[in-house]
């Protein structure tokens, strides 16, 4: 018997590699959107769920959501000294930006860990839990909408004219028809949303830590991003100077960009293009590395749940 060397032997890759392309990674993404009547009709039943047998269903969504924005923005606008009629807009758009922000990155965290059973026993793209997580937080954003359209009416007069939000702060030029660049804000955090979820999903479901952290991480974020506060007051100080280098603390958070390119259209501020810059490039380098993670664990996903 003639023996043959292990070197001329073709080499056969393991069959875990052959699922790693970025074609794959990208069908993934391609199927989940193909099923969105599928991923559309279980996010809609996750909250006609949550509020089974409820008198008024869906709208403790908006009032909740009122009431937490009218108790802040009474009590900082006073600890501020800024008008009710100016501010309280601007902390209900920014409670309603950061609460669609804060969901779909919390329960990002866990979209894979809390669809193990699907994952195991329905043989589907994962990215479907990921779309059905974010189309269920864009739910929950509309119904805070409402809210927002509640303060517009009241307060539209305040707006509607040129105005500052603190008394030696930026002169905004007031609602326009800028208002619509609210809409290309919104589709851009849908979409960073997602990677964000996808991103964050697989390695903590790789690394169970990763949710605790990510909790207790994301309060900090809160209070060191501009919501209930104005960017415009950390380039004052007390008795005069220019302290502009203190902008660093809102410039150097990226939830700050994303939460300004909805929140000044909607406020009639005038948007920087560095806003849409800083955001386009995350949405970018984000998505890079979601199909990077998706191409390389993907498989692995239904043997970490």
């Amino acid at each position: 018997m003639q023996a043959t060397s292990t070197v001329d032997r073709p080499e056969v890759p393991p069959a875990s590699t052959k699922s790693r392309s970025f074609r794959r990674a990208f069908a993934d993404v391609r199927e989940a959107w193909a099923h969105r009547e599928l991923w559309g009709h279980l996010g809609w039943q996750d909250i006609k769920q949550r509020y089974r047998r409820s008198v008024i269903g869906p709208l403790w969504i908006t009032i909740s959501m009122a009431t937490t924005a009218l108790a802040l923005g009474l009590l900082y606008s006073t600890l501020l000294g800024t008008p009710i009629d100016t501010f309280l807009p601007y902390v209900t758009v920014g409670f309603i930006i950061w609460n669609f922000i804060l969901g779909c990155v919390i329960e990002g965290t866990d979209v894979f860990i809390v669809n193990e059973g699907l994952i195991k026993h329905l043989p589907a793209p994962i990215t479907i839990h990921v779309m059905r997580m974010v189309w269920r937080q864009v739910l929950f954003l509309l119904h805070n909408l409402v809210v927002y359209v509640i303060v517009l009416a009241i307060f539209f007069t305040a707006l509607d004219k040129p105005y500052q939000m603190t008394p030696n702060g930026p002169m905004n030029p007031g609602l326009s028809w800028e208002i619509v660049l609210a809409i290309p804000g919104l589709v851009l955090l849908a979409l960073n949303a997602v990677w964000v979820a996808l991103l964050f999903g697989v390695i903590s479901t790789r690394f169970r830590d990763i949710p605790p952290v990510v909790n207790s991480f994301i309060n900090l974020v809160f209070f060191m991003t501009p919501i209930v506060w104005d960017a415009s007051i950390l380039t004052k100080v007390t008795g005069g100077g220019d302290m502009g280098w203190r902008m660093l603390v809102a410039e150097l958070n990226p939830v700050y960009h994303f939460v300004e390119i909805v929140r000044a259209p909607l406020l009639g501020h005038t948007v920087d293009w560095h806003h849409w810059a800083i955001v386009g490039g995350f949405t970018v380098v984000g998505w890079f590395a979601a199909l990077v993670i998706l191409r390389n664990y993907r498989a692995r996903v239904s043997y970490w749940v």
